[in-house]
């Protein structure tokens, strides 16, 4: 049954477990802490948990009046609302500190907030948080160290990394379960810090600060409005190694992933993912766990891809065809490229043609066999994988069992309805509404497809004019390239206008997922992410789309040239379109990754130095007297100088992109993986320097596996079979140079049969012309075309039923989950119900022996004075003549 939402807020009344703070249960006493642990209170005992920030202007008169009144009265009302959002943080139990900074125009103001012992236990268990057991004793390993071990080579990938995160069964924290649990003595230490984080973040996302009905609900959109600057946990001390030598097990954990993980010194060793995970949550350890295993996986690829090249520099010196089209001379004149061009010698490609061989060979055809199975393959042993961390870090029927509905849906929902499995009343949206909001948003992004297609036709009509204009130049350097100039430039361009659209399209998709109110976490990011993909799908592989099946394909012959806006159709190059395929790759694949990496490295470091600028404090009088002296900044202050974490999409939409250039276009560049595995050494390592230096830490989220990325990873693999059976097929020379040796022994005249006479209506002299196509002298298709379309055809369906059939084999062959995780599923139940049963046993035991201690009091009672039967609260007679001492 569905209820209207009561708007009446329960804040309040979350936490009240005592009317004495003091006899509360579990309530806080913490001892002294480290004195190297500067994230406290300035009593130097209580934790910080998170820090709220606001920036003010220090002259508040002198901002009205360049601001006008409406900016003082959203500044009132921002006062207001930061106001009441504090007094309900209060209200709700934490503990706050403020703490004022002043810099030349503004004041900085810092509040530090901390969840006490009862808040904690009552959020824990409500928000489904996972405690330890107790420790698994099962040593790691990965399949790497065991081959090299039974091989008995030194394994230079391995590190002992120290203040390894243990491993423990787990099951959900229960507060009437607190003894079952490890670590239940110490307050202090049994939620880990990260833990701390999570609970302090669901109350502060679901804290309201004005009205329900406008939505004014949460952390989230008080950072938005600009009525916060800035809300953030702080990291564990700084990340740079003391200046004396100490040791590593005193190390914090944010210096030992930067010594063991976050320098370049660390390229070719494992990545310590338990103290990832331990740090930085499951949802980014899962992120690093994927990129490196991916990462693993390019190293075959790229040495096969690299032979692949080499294979095509012999055939360079050696093959048949280009020595016969380089020594042809001027036997064969080919007709004009557009109607200003000029005739032209087929021999002046030599150079060009034999350049499209590295790419254009028969190696490529086993090559893109190798590949749709390397990605079938890679995909089915990352399954594992995921299962064996998610299983190792409790996170395994997360998205089943565990996953709480989002705080900004648990505030915003219109009503509740009551969960058939739990009892419990949920908060619910109808999906009647959700559904027209999904349409809209759908209409949106045909929308912006339909804007892509239109810059796609755009870049189409701009290499066509830059050839007509760069011939009418009569510059004869010029003229010789005009085709591979307008191709690069207009690459160029294509990448430029995939950049700008991205951006505009990701900040819609994230307002229209917003207001789609998805339940959970997950369900908002997969819509977010598929709705980013099918147009970043779009947008970054249309044109090489475009050039691998449609250019070339529909310009006619001479005489009967095919138009689009009265402009003659685009042909393919000299070389061919598989060539221009591969420089529309490198262009598009390698011109992204290094403005990426020179972003991801020298924009970092603009913006913190520029942060920290701006938040410098203002000198005291000590700082004047001593110039050379620096204050040294709080914990809060040096974080809040740090960069926001923009979370994982950017990075994983980063590598999905680049898995679709290597897969679905790999005929036409055997060196995409190379390129690829030297981009993502160099991405792992910037990657990992930011978030260990650079980034604010980021609230810990949980996750189960790396979400719908996976399924978008499955569907490139089987269009990339689709895809390089047609490019082999209709775009490479390979079928076309198969058949020619089958029919005639030997491949001695290939380019004569591979070119037509053009009609002689087109010439309007003796000289005649030819064009690239298998035609006869009146423009009609030969017996050839249609036996090799027909040999085309049959090839796709071959090779896309052979390859899809061997990749589900290996589907059937390799489980998702291991046995031996199983197991540990099984064990770790099996102790949970355990747990259960013998806390219920104990619950029995002591309800029966208070029954028979009161059984004995009345017994006593009724022996002593049959007309006064005691009660357990009440003294026994005996007692009561007792005299005192």
């Amino acid at each position: 049954m569905k209820r209207k939402k009561n708007l009446v807020e329960d804040i309040s009344t979350l936490i009240t477990l005592s009317d004495h703070p003091e006899k509360a249960y579990g309530s806080m006493e913490m001892s002294a802490a480290p004195q190297e642990n500067k994230n406290v209170f300035s009593d130097g005992v209580t934790r910080i948990d998170f820090v709220l920030v606001w920036e003010e202007s220090v002259n508040p008169l002198k901002f009205a009046e360049s601001d006008e009144v409406s900016s003082g009265s959203s500044r009132d009302t921002h006062r207001k609302w930061r106001a009441e959002f504090l007094s309900r943080l209060q209200t709700a139990g934490l503990h706050q500190e403020t703490k004022e900074v002043l810099q030349e125009k503004t004041k900085t103001t810092y509040v530090l907030l901390s969840a006490p012992w009862n808040v904690l236990c009552y959020y824990a268990e409500e928000i489904s948080l996972r405690v330890p057991l107790q420790v698994v004793t099962t040593p790691i390993s990965n399949w790497s160290e065991k081959i090299l071990e039974k091989l008995h080579i030194p394994n230079i990938m391995a590190q002992d990394v120290p203040n390894l995160p243990p491993d423990y069964y787990t099951c959900q924290f229960h507060t009437n379960k607190l003894e079952r649990f490890l670590g239940h003595e110490n307050k202090d230490t049994f939620f880990k810090t990260t833990q701390r984080h999570q609970i302090l973040y669901e109350i502060l996302a679901r804290t309201p600060y004005g009205s329900l009905k406008r939505g004014e609900v949460g952390i989230g959109r008080l950072v938005s409005e600009h009525v916060l600057t800035a809300a953030f946990p702080l990291h564990e001390g700084p990340f740079e190694m003391p200046e004396t030598p100490v040791d590593p097990q005193s190390l914090n954990m944010r210096q030992i992933l930067h010594h063991y993980w976050a320098r370049w010194a660390c390229w070719r060793k494992y990545q310590p993912l338990d103290h990832i995970r331990e740090y930085f949550g499951e949802k980014i350890a899962l992120y690093f766990a994927w990129l490196g295993f991916y990462t693993g996986w390019l190293l075959p690829a790229a040495v096969v891809g690299f032979i692949i090249f080499l294979f095509g520099i012999w055939l360079m010196i050696t093959d048949v065809a280009a020595e016969e089209l380089c020594s042809s001379g001027g036997a064969f004149v080919m007709c004009p490229l557009c109607h200003i061009c000029s005739y032209w010698n087929l021999s002046s490609i030599c150079y060009t043609y034999k350049a499209g061989l590295l790419f254009d060979n028969g190696g490529t055809v086993f090559f893109s066999i190798f590949m749709s199975l390397w990605a079938v393959t890679f995909l089915e042993y990352w399954k594992r994988t995921c299962s064996i961390l998610s299983h190792r870090w409790d996170c395994f029927e997360f998205e089943e069992i565990e996953e709480r509905p989002r705080p900004e849906f648990t505030a915003l929902a219109p009503m509740t309805v009551r969960n058939p499995v739990t009892g419990a009343e949920e908060p619910y949206f109808p999906e009647s509404q959700r559904l027209s909001r999904t349409l809209t948003g759908n209409m949106v992004i045909i929308l912006m497809i339909a804007i892509v297609l239109i810059f796609l036709i755009a870049i189409i009509l701009y290499r066509t004019i830059l050839s007509i204009i760069i011939y009418r130049s009569q510059n004869e350097f010029f003229i010789i390239f005009a085709g591979r100039i307008a191709s690069l430039t207009g690459s160029m361009l294509n990448l430029l206008v995939i950049l700008l659209l991205s951006r505009l399209y990701t900040y819609l998709a994230q307002i229209l997922t917003r207001w789609e109110m998805h339940r959970t976490q997950t369900k908002y990011e997969d819509a977010f992410i598929l709705k980013v993909f099918i147009f970043q799908f779009v947008n970054f592989y249309s044109s090489p789309v475009y050039i691998a099946f449609f250019k070339g394909r529909f310009v006619g012959y001479p005489g009967n040239y095919n138009t689009l806006l009265g402009i003659r159709n685009e042909d393919c190059g000299a070389s061919g379109c598989l060539t221009e395929l591969a420089q529309e790759l490198l262009v598009i694949m390698v011109g992204k990754q290094v403005i990426s990496n020179i972003q991801e490295f020298v924009l970092p470091k603009l913006k913190t130095w520029w942060h920290r600028r701006k938040l410098k404090p203002a000198p005291s009088q000590e700082v004047i007297d001593e110039p050379d002296s620096e204050p040294e900044l709080s914990p809060w202050e040096a974080n809040y100088q740090l960069l926001v974490c923009e979370g994982l999409f950017d990075e994983y939409l980063e590598m999905v992109l680049q898995f679709g250039f290597i897969t679905i276009f790999v005929a036409a560049c055997p060196l995409a993986p190379l390129f690829a595995l030297i981009n993502n050494w160099v991405e792992l390592r910037l990657d990992a320097q930011k978030f260990v230096c650079e980034y604010r830490r980021p609230v810990v989220e949980r996750a189960q596996d790396i979400g719908i990325w996976l399924t978008i990873l499955k569907f490139i693999s089987y269009l990339a079979v689709i895809s390089n059976a047609f490019l082999i097929s209709f775009t490479s020379d390979f079928l076309p140079r198969l058949y020619y040796r089958y029919t005639t022994g030997s491949m001695s005249g290939y380019v004569n049969f591979t070119l037509s006479v053009a009609p002689a209506n087109f010439t309007q002299s003796n000289l005649t012309c030819r064009y690239r196509g298998l035609r006869d002298d009146k423009g009609q298709p030969t017996q050839d075309y249609y036996h090799l379309l027909a040999i085309r055809l049959s090839f796709v369906i071959i090779f896309e039923h052979v390859v899809l059939l061997i990749g589900r084999i290996i589907d059937w062959m390799v489980p998702d989950i291991p046995e031996e995780v199983e197991i540990k599923i099984k064990r770790e139940h099996y102790m949970a119900k355990e747990a259960l049963a013998e806390n219920q046993s104990l619950s029995r035991t002591i309800l029966e022996e208070m029954e028979q201690q009161i059984s004995a009091l009345r017994n006593r009672g009724r022996a002593q004075s049959p007309n006064n039967i005691s009660s357990p609260s009440s003294p026994s007679p005996e007692h009561k003549d007792k005299p005192a001492g």
